[in-house]
């Protein structure tokens, strides 16, 4: 099962990346990210005539996530929206399970957390909040003990050598101290970063401002992730980013990222 995340940064316009994207790598299952849609505007005949089943939690304007799911494989207990607040309107969180013929169930989350500057701040504060109720409902997923794979734009660095200037980093909302503190809380759940375990090395980013040519320059940043259940982890075979998808006509700030799990 090939599991993909990618922040498309407003679907409307990206529509045309995102099906030669599915045509050319074929994912199983797809979380996006910053739809900026409400869900009656998703392009859902385009996707669905690509093969793709479509479930979105749409915004108008900001936020949106979505999962894609290629048929044959199904999906059940879908779950729209991050429980833990009941006040919380905005559209940042979506899971479902999902299996097939052969493929054992893995439940999978899209994942769109908030950016949090300025902080500090009520952003910021929101933002901290939120990783708390991820944090929670997470570890309420994991004593069923299914596979489970957290995905999607963290807007978390969580080391140093996931930015080329680690120093131009130092007062954002996505690598202050409590932000990675509270990252790495999660991590203690017992997720394993899909990415990390299969490519250590450093200049590995998912992200690549539009300003001042960091693309280019290749001055980006590494804030996607795929965040692994130990029965998720133990099936891991691959993870990948799809960075040329970067050097497109009027791209996505993000790029796709990827694991393969066995299946199961």
């Amino acid at each position: 099962m090939r599991i993909t995340t990618w922040n498309v940064n407003s679907i409307k316009q990206r529509v045309g990346h995102l099906l030669g994207f599915l045509d050319e790598a074929k994912p199983d299952v797809v979380c996006l990210q910053e739809l900026k849609c409400q869900d009656e505007s998703f392009p859902r005949a385009e996707i669905e005539a690509a093969g793709y089943a479509v479930e979105t939690l749409g915004q108008k304007a900001y936020n949106g996530v979505a999962l894609l799911v290629r048929t044959p494989l199904q999906y059940t207990e879908l779950l729209r929206g991050l429980p833990g607040d009941a006040e919380d309107g905005q559209a940042r969180y979506i899971e479902a399970l999902v299996q097939g013929e052969g493929v054992a169930p893995v439940r999978i989350a899209s994942i769109y957390l908030p950016n949090g500057n300025p902080a500090p701040g009520p952003k910021y504060s929101y933002k901290l909040a939120f990783m708390a109720r991820l944090r929670t409902h997470a570890r309420t997923l994991m004593a069923d003990e299914k596979p489970l794979v957290l995905a999607g734009d963290f807007n978390v660095i969580p080391e140093p050598e996931d930015a080329a200037d680690p120093s131009a980093w130092t007062q954002d909302a996505l690598f202050l101290p409590e932000t990675r503190r509270a990252f790495r809380a999660l991590l203690a759940e017992g997720f394993t970063d899909g990415l990390r375990a299969c490519d250590p090395s450093a200049g590995l980013y998912t992200f690549w401002d539009y300003q001042a040519g960091c693309w280019p320059r290749n001055q980006g940043i590494r804030i996607d992730h795929l965040l692994l259940s130990p029965q998720a982890a133990d099936r891991l075979v691959s993870a990948s980013v799809q960075r040329h998808l970067r050097g497109l006509e009027k791209p996505s700030d993000h790029v796709p990222v990827t694991v393969e799990l066995s299946d199961g």
